[in-house]
């Protein structure tokens, strides 16, 4: 091949360990947020670990300002309602606080709250040079402050919104859009709920596998990915079993965090047929992504058999793709995965709507196996 040329972007400053979240008021100031506004979801608006954040910032005297009216899936609707508490609120930078949902909506809360009223979010979505139609200037600071250990949110340049009218998933993008400072504190994960701990777990080894088999030239991603992996395999069981166990959610933390820095390499099949199930139907991303991850495998083995057994031997893992797949279905069973996706909930008459959906997605171009509507129907197929 002839030598590639690539942009590559690498993440903001990160504030890994335990109790680091109480470092959160100084980063706020060093950021120029006086008057934050934490934007969190409405299961983690009442425990004691936001109470305990916003705790942080009321003694450096930034006020305990919170919204949390974010569903699963954010939409518009969820945007439109958080940046009118950010302006009636008269903030000046938002704190993502949560998993996935809270920091894709509170970056969207950030980005569109001071835009011209002619700008819609929509016009902002990951496609060429679209993201130059914001005005960067009127962008607020963001710190992102993740709870759980799969989305890889907190090191991205972008958020993933639902349109509520096409129920379609759009990932909108913008570099300002990277946190100014992430702190990444494991025991704020330690009381996530199991079946959480399990989806957002596997949503990380989706990020790392994709990126991994991606064929575009990123070497870099290839190896945070590889290792990425070798985290989850090694710590996700134990934290599911054991929650309380500090160095297991650490490591998750990290692979999380490892994955979404990884897929800028690319993402593939499992998360282009995940992001339409989870807006059609509202089921956990992370969750779909490794009900449909098997299934996947297969689809791309001719492509991939090679570079997973190279995979399967860093990660002693014996026999190759055969072996991985395996240890994919042991820990899927371990977290008590669904089976399949009519487990989940999905109807074979919706696969025409889902197979079009799918293929609209950005992540169906890093797939190893081009995706056609014939292939990509018959892939659904395979995961009912």
């Amino acid at each position: 091949m002839t030598a590639p040329t690539v942009n590559w972007s690498y993440p903001t400053a990160i504030k890994f360990g335990p109790g680091r979240i109480r470092e959160l008021a100084d980063h706020c100031k060093a950021a120029g947020i006086a008057k934050p506004l934490l934007v969190t979801d409405k299961a983690l608006a009442a425990l004691p670990i936001t109470a305990a954040a916003l705790d942080v910032l009321d003694a450096a005297g930034l006020g305990r300002a919170m919204f949390a009216d974010v569903d699963p899936n954010p939409h518009e609707g969820n945007m439109a309602a958080g940046i009118a508490a950010y302006l009636a609120g008269g903030h000046d930078g938002v704190i993502c606080f949560g998993g996935g949902s809270a920091l894709d909506l509170g970056k969207m809360i950030a980005l569109m709250a001071h835009q011209d009223s002619g700008l819609s979010v929509w016009d902002l979505e990951d496609i060429g040079d679209w993201w130059t139609r914001a005005d960067a200037a009127k962008i607020a600071p963001i710190i992102a402050v993740p709870t759980t250990a799969g989305t890889g949110s907190e090191v991205g340049r972008a958020g993933v919104l639902t349109n509520s009218e096409t129920h379609k998933k759009k990932i909108i993008f913008h570099p300002k859009l990277m946190p100014a400072v992430t702190i990444c504190d494991p025991e704020l994960t330690v009381g996530m709920p199991a079946f959480i701990t399990a989806g957002t777990g596997m949503d990380a080894l989706a990020h790392c596998l994709e990126a991994y088999c991606s064929p575009f030239y990123h070497p870099m991603s290839q190896g945070i990915a590889l290792e990425g992996m070798r985290l989850v395999f090694e710590n996700l069981a134990t934290a599911y079993a054991e929650p309380g166990n500090l160095e297991a959610r650490a490591n998750m933390m990290s692979a999380a965090a490892m994955g979404a820095v990884a897929f800028q390499k690319g993402l593939g099949a499992i998360h282009s047929l995940s992001h339409p199930v989870g807006a059609v139907y509202g089921t956990h991303h992370g969750t779909t992504n490794a009900c449909v991850m098997p299934m996947v495998l297969d689809f791309n083995r001719a492509a991939i058999e090679e570079r997973i057994g190279k995979a399967a031997a860093y990660l002693g893992i014996a026999g190759g793709f055969e072996g991985f797949r395996a240890a994919v279905m042991d820990l899927r069973k371990t977290l008590k995965i669904p089976e399949n996706l009519t487990a989940m909930g999905v109807k074979a008459e919706d696969l025409d709507m889902l197979t079009e959906m799918a293929l609209e997605d950005p992540s169906c171009g890093g797939n190893p196996i081009e995706m056609t509507a014939e292939n990509t129907r018959a892939l659904f197929e395979a995961c009912l």
